[in-house]
């Protein structure tokens, strides 16, 4: 596949990687779950990255092209969890690290104390979805009060009828499902929701795997659930959607809301976390430039939202002060 679109955003974020790392570096272990694919170059050597679920597609995606592009490469993708991917990266055992939320201080300061620089990269953004069973006829659209008593502590074990989150509601038993604590879409989705990272009632399915949340969904018509966009275009017919009312009205989760900032609380960017000296090694340097000469086609085919015109914007800035410097 030919590529041609460059986008300046995250061509401007590559630069402030790209200057800011020139030391050299090893190789580092290998993860257990492989993206296959080679084609012609000089370079070679193993690219290791873990993370995020919410990512994992888009950057499945980059890498199988890029090993298309540079045959002597392999790009190794496993998929732990913003936080599972956080403790390999943090110990030095990976490259890359995807992330549907920012790192935390507490894993920037594990970084720290084992000689791992964090790079932060935003790649695109993301509409966490709240999804229903397609045939769910009620619950369009979902307030941010409604998920609260639906997901709050003070829930579990005695908000279990959607009759119980709002009286027009049928007499239909409830069945939660979405992401384990070990995710970034997890810790997003607790802190907008119930006020604090990680509060939550226990009564419910959780799994790293989103496609375990679609198959619950798919399969119980009182069912809800929470993951990225990008799932929801996936499997189109198999789940639904909910409009969110963050206090302005019912809001899509689409690209056009995010990046217009009216899905709200659920609109985020997502990231990847480059190991500072592994930057330096050619085959991740060209790794890293490839996504950004390539971003705006591997969003549209991954089904994410592409950057805002205030994140360009941003990033542009600070690579014209890097080239006036």
């Amino acid at each position: 596949m030919t590529k041609t679109s460059r986008s300046s955003a995250v061509i401007a974020v590559l630069a402030l990687v790209l200057a800011a790392c020139s030391s050299s570096g090893g190789g580092d272990e290998e993860t257990d779950s492989t993206t296959a694919g080679d084609s012609g170059g000089e370079l070679s050597g193993d690219i290791v990255i873990d993370g995020s679920s919410t990512v994992t597609p888009l950057i499945t995606i980059a890498a199988e092209d890029f090993q298309i592009a540079n045959p002597g490469v392999r790009v190794v993708v496993g998929t732990s969890g913003t936080g599972g991917g956080f403790e390999k990266f943090c110990v030095g055992e990976t490259d890359i690290s995807m992330a549907s939320r920012p790192i935390k201080a507490e894993e920037a300061e594990i970084c720290a104390n084992n000689g791992v620089e964090p790079v932060e990269f935003v790649v695109a953004n993301d509409a966490l979805s709240v999804i229903l069973h397609p045939d769910n006829d009620w619950a369009s659209c979902l307030s941010v009060e409604q998920l609260q008593t639906m997901w709050a502590p003070e829930s579990e074990g005695t908000v279990t009828n959607w009759n119980q989150i709002d009286p027009s509601f049928p007499d239909q038993p409830l069945a939660l499902f979405g992401a384990g604590s070990d995710s970034g879409t997890f810790d997003y989705f607790t802190e907008e929701i119930n006020g604090d990272t990680g509060v939550i009632r226990t009564d419910f399915n959780p799994s790293e795997d989103d496609n375990v949340t679609i198959v619950g969904v798919e399969g119980d018509l009182g069912a809800v659930g929470f993951l990225g966009l990008s799932y929801v275009l996936e499997n189109e017919g198999r789940i639904v959607a909910a409009d969110i009312d963050g206090g302005g009205g019912c809001v899509s989760p689409s690209a056009e809301t995010v990046i217009d900032g009216t899905y709200v609380p659920l609109g985020r960017p997502l990231f990847v976390y480059f190991k500072a000296e592994s930057l330096s090694r050619p085959e991740v340097g060209a790794f890293a430039q490839y996504y950004a000469d390539n971003q705006d086609t591997i969003t549209t085919e991954a089904l994410f939202i592409p950057l805002s015109a205030d994140q360009s914007a941003q990033q542009q800035s600070d690579l014209d002060a890097i080239i006036g410097s």
